[in-house]
Formats: structure tokens, sequence, C-alpha cells
């Protein structure tokens, strides 16, 4: 990938993204590429969201494709209402995505914000409701791999210990009082408070507002303010934090497994999925933790950390 063809394509990108940011991206009465072909470009945009996990991601992606013939060039756009019209108009060509999340954010596009959500902790189910509602939009989801990025709750180490807790059954067994480290909107969210109390029997005693796997919800843990915090599964910090995160055993989270969306006219071929697809059998939620440390705590580059776990796996080779 050359930096400087790169750098150009993306700012040219950008424009068309500030351009597509004004509309809802192409109708679906008007996507003729729905029923045609799938397509094969040589020449593919891959959209990150801007933050470590996702940017990881998309350097692997363009790495496999890279590796599979492709030519490729990678734009960070954060905002989901931008990049995914973006994506339905083949102006970027593959994302990495979440299936529960991205399943409930089309959803909500083609049926209002009001929709009852449909994705769900079972990831068959979600997938179905997912390829569902994106093929219609001219995007094909192609399968997920073993990695997960999902909500997850964390105790202090010594907490787990003292009172034997490797689960939140176990947590909900054991009749303790807890405050909670997470944000305001976790007082309502069914996978939040309200379904810890139903599902687990566990006893909030109150939310304390200090966001989803902050620093300052973390070490509010830490040192005892709080006893637990809502953080994300491939949080890769707690260890600094002395937390450690229970199971979610009756599996109350969404199953947002890492998924690539692409364009089905400009990426839908075999040769895409199969280059993508080498990537499911190898990368764990376990991989991606350690991934998103070796960049937000060691200063590691993504498109470094990224080429090094593919060279580790034998996926693309040393060089």
């Amino acid at each position: 990938m050359s930096l400087l063809n790169g750098a150009c394509r993306a700012l040219a990108g950008l424009v068309l993204l500030a351009a597509t940011a004004c509309t809802s991206g192409p109708s679906l009465e008007n996507q003729g590429e729905v029923t045609a072909p799938p397509g094969d470009s040589k020449e593919l945009t891959i959209g990150s969201a801007g933050f470590t996990e996702s940017d990881l991601l998309a350097q692997m992606y363009a790495l496999l494709l890279e590796r599979a013939g492709y030519s490729t060039d990678i734009i960070s756009v954060t905002n989901r209402e931008i990049y995914e019209p973006a994506l339905e108009s083949g102006q970027i060509d593959v994302v990495p995505e979440y299936a529960a999340t991205f399943a409930d954010w089309l959803n909500a596009k083609a049926n209002g914000a009001d929709a009852a959500p449909v994705g769900s902790p079972d990831l068959a189910t979600t997938m179905k409701a997912l390829r569902a509602l994106a093929a219609p939009r001219g995007l094909t989801v192609l399968d997920p791999g073993r990695a997960v990025d999902q909500n997850a709750f964390a105790v202090a180490a010594s907490y787990a210990k003292k009172h034997d807790l490797k689960t939140l059954s176990d947590l909900g067994r054991a009749n303790l009082p807890v405050r909670l480290a997470a944000g305001d909107e976790c007082v309502q969210r069914p996978y939040c408070a309200p379904g810890l109390e139903k599902t687990y029997g566990i006893d909030i005693v109150a939310v304390d507002p200090k966001g989803v796997g902050t620093t300052q919800a973390k070490q509010a843990v830490q040192n005892g303010q709080d006893q637990m915090v809502l953080t994300t599964t491939t949080d890769a910090t707690l260890d600094e934090f002395g937390l450690v995160l229970l199971a979610d055993d009756k599996k109350l989270q969404n199953a947002d497994y890492v998924v690539p969306v692409v364009n089905r006219a400009r990426a839908g071929s075999d040769g895409v999925r199969d280059a993508l697809g080498r990537l499911n059998t190898v990368l764990t939620t376990a991989d991606l933790a350690s991934m998103n440390e070796q960049v937000d705590s060691w200063r590691r580059l993504p498109e470094d950390v990224a080429r090094t776990y593919l060279e580790s796996k034998k996926l693309i080779p040393k060089g």
C-alpha cells in the first residue's frame, strides 16, 4: 500500500464522505446491485471506525486482502451515520462491524428508533436478522469468527477471591450489595442494571455514573468505592487495575461477534470472502485484547501490531 497514494485516496474519500453525511445513502428502491452478481473490484477501500480495535481489524483486513492480490486503502470515519451510507454507495468497500450492534443499528434505520431490538445473545438468530437487514441495502455480512467484543463486568481480583466469584451467577448467589460503575444509561438498559438484577439476582444498590470502562470507573472499583465496573470483553487494561472479569454464564449480553461487512457490488466475491475468512479460525477475544493493549499501553502502531500478529499465525509471510 503506497502511503502517498493511500493518503490522497483517503483525502478524496473524506470529501466524498462529507457529502454522504448529508444523505441517508442510496434508496432501497434504486439499488440494482442487490440482485446483481457479487463484484470483485481489485482496488478496495477499508473503513475503520477510528478506535484502536477497529483500526487493528482494518489493518488486518488490508494485509489479508493484499496477500490475496487486492490493492487496499484504509480510511478512518468515526461516525457510523457517515460510514454506513458510504458503505452502501461503494465509497467504502469493507468495514469491521459487531453483529448485534450493527443489526440493531440497521433495524432502527429501517424501522425507526423505537423498533424492537433484533440483536440477541444467540449468534445464529442475530446473524439471520442482520443479513436480512443488510441485503436490501446492497451489503453482504461475512461469517463471524471467534472474537467477540461485548459488554462485560469486572470486579477487583481480591474481591473475587474473598467471595469465591468466577461468574455473575456466583455474585448473585453471594447476596452482596453492589455499587456498579457504568454509564448513566445503565439504570435503564436491559443488559445492564435491570438485567443483572433479573437474570442473576445481583443486588445493584446504585449505579455510579463514571462511564463504560473508563479509567475513573476502574479506579473506583480498584479502591473499593464501587464493587463492579461495566467494561468490554476486549478491555486490555484490567490487569493494571487489579480487576478480573466475571463470566456472563447465563448469556445476558448480545452476540457482538466481529463480522466483516462488504459492499456486494464491489467486494462480494469469493476472493474477498476467502481472504477475510482466514482470520475466523484464528482470531480470539483474548488476541484482540492483547493487541489493544499493545497499541494503547505499549504505544505500538496498529499496522505493526496487526502485521506481527498475522505473521505469527502464518496468515501472511514475514517480511
